[in-house]
């Protein structure tokens, strides 16, 4: 393997989406709508009152 010098080192231009970031993304957006779907359902179960009774 070929050890790079500095100017070669700054001239290497990379991807700005990885799959790395993408699976980043996607689980904050599964976070997010699980969070406004258990939000709902709370809200739901509370105005119809459909409890569990433990």
């Amino acid at each position: 393997m070929k050890k790079l010098n500095e100017n070669e080192m700054k001239s290497i231009k990379a991807g700005g989406i990885s799959g790395s970031l993408l699976s980043a993304l996607w689980k904050g957006l599964n976070i997010f709508l699980d969070t406004g779907r258990y939000i709902g359902s709370s809200i739901r179960r509370l105005t119809t009152k459909n409890l569990c009774n433990f």
